[in-house]
């Protein structure tokens, strides 16, 4: 089986990689990534492409329709990848995360692609009152990186794919190790405030609801998706990917990973205004499609392989919010 990964130089890429090469080691692997966050390495023995079969750097807009010869299935990661950098750079946002996108997944129905797998996001829910949101519920994007996963979606509906079976998974916020760590995401950046200045700077008032995947759980999804039959869910299936225990607050996140390190403050900004981005989220249809994909890392796993990889790694810089593992900070740069 021939596997293309576009984005495969990112935060999820490297897990994705690795995963899929030991659970299945005769498939081929080919990414397709810029490399604009390929010197952000943490604590990697090695660099992570080396399991790939082939690596090929290139713009996104501008993909060469004879890589898709012979694949039969895409794994498309490639984006702008969060609301700071989809609000900096709004239309590179739409260019990138829905335009090119559209394209790719056309040019793969021509080639005869399979399964094309795309890397939505749980963020397009934006700020939902009440009970956990399903596929079934309205949508309410606050940024132009959730607006772009929507409009990637309803262009997926309306595009002639042909017999390519689409499966859009709506990730929960990402965390966990990776050999490219993100520090730009929840999680991630409590316990890298908790292991630098053993205090976790909470920036909102700590109510916001967060659901969370770690990124084995997202490989773990994308390979369910990979082999998915259009049988089971349909041609095109939109899906919530997560699990409904991994819904919290971000003041529990926070508690969370002062629990793991002795001496470490929580300095909540109780007067900070409303954080509008606030959803739970229901996976139930995760759950009876995929029964044997459920995401496994729990939420003390994920803060441990944190702890452990950030250590690894020396880290103790309490001005991280400026360096290269703020994916913005590393995107400006290439632009300047």
């Amino acid at each position: 089986m021939r596997i293309l990964i576009t984005g495969n130089m990112g935060y999820v890429g490297p897990v994705l990689t690795r995963f899929l090469r030991q659970t299945e080691p005769g498939r081929e692997l080919i990414g397709f990534d810029s490399s604009f966050f390929g010197h952000c390495l943490t604590n990697a023995s090695a660099l992570p492409e080396h399991l790939l079969d082939r690596q090929i750097f290139g713009d996104i807009r501008d993909f060469p329709p004879d890589a898709l010869n012979g694949v039969d299935a895409v794994v498309h990661l490639s984006a702008v990848s969060n609301d700071p950098m989809g609000n900096k750079f709004e239309s590179v946002t739409h260019e990138i995360n829905q335009a090119a996108g559209v394209r790719l997944a056309e040019a793969a129905s021509l080639r005869g692609v399979k399964n094309f797998v795309f890397a939505s996001s749980c963020s397009m829910y934006g700020y939902a009152e009440g009970g956990a949101r399903s596929e079934q519920d309205p949508t309410n994007p606050l940024t132009a990186y959730a607006r772009s996963k929507i409009g990637s979606e309803k262009a997926f509906l309306e595009s002639d794919l042909g017999g390519m079976t689409v499966t859009s998974l709506r990730f929960a916020t990402a965390c966990g190790m990776s050999d490219r760590l993100r520090l730009d995401l929840v999680l991630n950046d409590f316990v890298a405030c908790a292991i630098a200045s053993e205090e976790i700077t909470v920036l909102s008032d700590g109510t916001p609801w967060r659901p969370l995947i770690d990124v084995e759980d997202m490989a773990r999804a994308i390979d369910w998706a990979i082999h998915r039959d259009p049988s089971n869910g349909g041609r095109f299936l939109a899906i919530n990917a997560g699990r409904d225990e991994g819904n919290y607050q971000v003041s529990q996140l926070a508690d969370a990973v002062a629990r793991h390190l002795r001496g470490v403050k929580v300095s909540i900004n109780t007067s900070a205004p409303p954080d509008k981005r606030s959803y739970k989220v229901d996976f139930a249809l995760f759950k009876s499609l995929a029964p044997g994909f459920i995401p496994q890392v729990s939420l003390d796993q994920s803060i441990e392989r944190l702890i452990s990889g950030l250590r690894g790694m020396g880290f103790a810089d309490k001005d991280f919010r400026n360096s290269p593992y703020m994916r913005l900070k590393t995107l400006a740069a290439c632009r300047t």
